[in-house]
């Protein structure tokens, strides 16, 4: 008699959530998630994900949780279901963003905590675009411990800036340049074309001002030539 071999276990790739519960914390959830995609672009080892299931625990699919971002170094970049910790070398996302909403509860926010704390994350960082109210952990002393930080925050691993100074969460790409919305950044592009266009015409202006210039020269000695052979052609040596 031969025993039945067990079922393969299913590890779904939805958890049956939306993403966000509004446009706001959707606008933000997206913009984090856009640009760490742009700041990293040319390190294939960097994975960035948005609202994908990250499962840690091979064989235990009731173990997961869909941060709204994350960032994981030293896995390739590429698209997957979700996150089976397992099959990617067993690296923990090391930084997670979570942007509040209105349905999230304290329970709910308590159990993410958790989960991120006992499975290694390094970096955690909660804002409620609501309440305008910032919080981020790192960890230390192999514990997520709350940020000393009053107004803004340099993420040891990102090196982003994350500023809360102002009525809205501002976040920074480690030159100074702020994480720009994909409406904003088609702006910046089209300012960029245009005085790109702006100055490809002064630069044909100057050129063709510096091409008359030297036609007006060549015609002047051509001038003078003339009257030099005039000059000469009545016995006159010109004084030139």
């Amino acid at each position: 008699m031969t025993l039945a071999s067990a079922p393969p276990i299913h590890y779904p790739d939805s958890d049956g959530q939306p993403m966000a519960d509004n446009t706001q914390q959707f606008r933000l959830i997206v913009l984090l998630k856009e640009n760490l995609e742009c700041l990293f672009a040319d390190n294939p080892e960097v994975f960035v994900a948005g609202d994908l299931l990250w499962y840690p625990v091979e064989g235990k699919p009731e173990i997961r949780v869909a941060p709204d971002v994350f960032v994981v170094f030293g896995r390739p970049k590429g698209d997957r279901g979700s996150y089976r910790q397992w099959q990617e070398a067993n690296i923990v996302p090391q930084v997670v963003f979570e942007i509040l909403s209105p349905g999230n509860t304290l329970r709910e926010m308590h159990r993410k905590f958790q989960f991120y704390d006992r499975y290694g994350v390094e970096e955690y960082y909660l804002y409620d675009p609501d309440r305008h109210d910032f919080t981020g952990f790192v960890r230390q002393q192999n514990l997520l411990q709350t940020i000393d930080a009053e107004d803004a925050w340099v993420s040891p691993l990102l090196g982003i800036q994350l500023d809360w100074s102002q009525a809205t969460l501002q976040v920074f790409y480690p030159n100074g340049e702020p994480f720009l919305t994909t409406v904003e950044l088609k702006a910046q592009s089209q300012r960029a074309q245009q005085q790109a266009e702006q100055e490809k015409q002064r630069a044909e202006q100057e050129k063709q001002r510096a091409d008359e210039a030297l036609r007006a020269i060549a015609a002047e000695r051509e001038r003078v030539a003339r009257l030099t052979e005039q000059l000469r052609a009545l016995g006159i040596e010109p004084d030139l």
